[in-house]
């Protein structure tokens, strides 16, 4: 036989695989001499097989006469010494535990710590065990920058568990979205129509916002963000703005939720008695024309009309051979209606009126006749005609 066989027979005691109590003799540098208790063999438990901390001190973790339950690894032979033993593991050992007692447990939650970032996922470690989790099983959404969870410990679902072939497959994703749908339960509950809440621009789309409101998010149709015309809700609203909008209707079943910012913040028409009351002298802009007259924009929001008969004291057959579109004007108030939200203006009662209709007007007030029945008599009694 060789020398090294001859070594492996005096301790054929102690097999590979074996569960052994060692009991530390020394420690020296990074690995502690321990006897194998019951046998006379010894064995070398090193640091690397104590914890996963490279940087470790093994005096932390063990001291001279502690007494531990290890796994034999394999048989080492020391050439200067010819002494032989083995190589003991006490992380390989809470590692077969750890693995014995995850078997069958697909579907559970366990609390796992991100090691490292790695290609496709993340490393995480379970007690002794190392999982993986998919680029695609860590969130609900796309993922750019995975270091960001290094060091973090989160819920997981245990999705498959392979001893044999070292394979611990875990999905946070599948906590995600069981967290959030619990959320968004709660939050249809507690919402209510007509209410003002606080929210966040998550999403800006051609169409409108999107909002989230804590655990859901609602639209704000582009016709609900601004009591003024815009074209993109950008005009308006950033990313990340906070709003508070009010919930228009809620469908649970469908999941939306339609909201208005404009709704929370006064309208142009809001006290426009205040702002245009009859009498009163404006600056205004004519935005369109018609066959009936010209609308003119008083404030954002607001336009008032005015009639052909009120642009010019000369006959006209149509607004546009006095006005043009964008053309400022000044008009006079002549009636308020708050309800139907229409104002009457006038531009020709600013004006002064030409000569000929001053002295109608004249003779049409030196005018009058007396009734006859106040007077007894006729005109003609006066001038003497038939």
């Amino acid at each position: 036989m060789s020398e090294f066989e001859e070594l492996l027979n005096s301790v054929e005691e102690v097999k590979v695989g074996d569960v052994v109590q060692g009991q530390v003799l020394s420690i020296e540098s990074d690995q502690a001499t321990v006897s194998i208790v019951g046998t006379g063999v010894e064995g070398v438990l090193t640091l690397r097989e104590l914890t996963n901390d490279k940087e470790a001190d093994i005096n932390d973790f063990i001291k001279v006469g502690d007494e531990l339950e290890l796994l034999v690894i394999r048989p080492i032979v020391e050439k200067d010494s010819g002494s032989a033993g083995f190589l003991l593991s006490k992380k390989r050992l809470e590692a077969r535990k750890a693995w014995d007692e995850l078997v069958g447990k697909e579907g559970e939650v366990i609390k796992v710590k991100v090691i490292k970032a790695v290609k496709g996922g993340l490393s995480v470690q379970y007690g002794e065990v190392r999982g993986f989790i998919p680029a695609s099983l860590v969130d609900d959404h796309f993922i750019s920058d995975f270091s960001t969870y290094v060091g973090q410990e989160f819920d997981a679902k245990i999705v498959e568990i392979n001893p044999a072939d070292n394979r611990f497959i875990l999905s946070r994703r599948a906590i995600v979205e069981t967290e959030k749908a619990a959320a968004r339960e709660a939050a249809y509950e507690t919402l209510e129509e007509g209410t003002v809440v606080e929210g966040t621009v998550a999403r800006l789309t051609n169409f409108g916002a999107f909002v989230n409101l804590g655990s859901v998010d609602g639209l704000i149709h582009i016709s609900e963000i601004s009591h003024t015309h815009i074209n993109r809700p950008q005009e308006v609203l950033s990313v990340g703005d906070k709003v508070n909008v009010q919930i228009l209707s809620i469908n649970k079943e469908e999941g939306r939720i339609s909201l208005s910012l404009k709704a929370t913040v006064p309208g142009p028409w809001d006290d426009i008695e205040e702002k245009a009351p009859v009498g009163a002298v404006l600056d205004g802009v004519v935005k369109r024309l018609t066959t009936f007259g010209a609308f003119v924009e008083l404030f954002p929001g607001v336009e008032g009309l005015v009639h052909i008969s009120q642009i010019s004291h000369n006959h006209i057959g149509t607004p546009q051979e006095v006005l043009s579109p964008d053309q400022e004007v000044k008009v006079k108030v002549l009636e308020v209606n708050p309800t139907d939200r229409r104002i009457a203006l006038s531009i020709k009662a600013l004006e002064e009126r030409p000569q000929a209709e001053k002295e109608k007007a004249v003779e049409e007030e030196n005018t009058y006749e007396l009734p006859e029945e106040q007077t007894g008599f006729s005109i003609g009694d006066l001038t003497g005609e038939e």
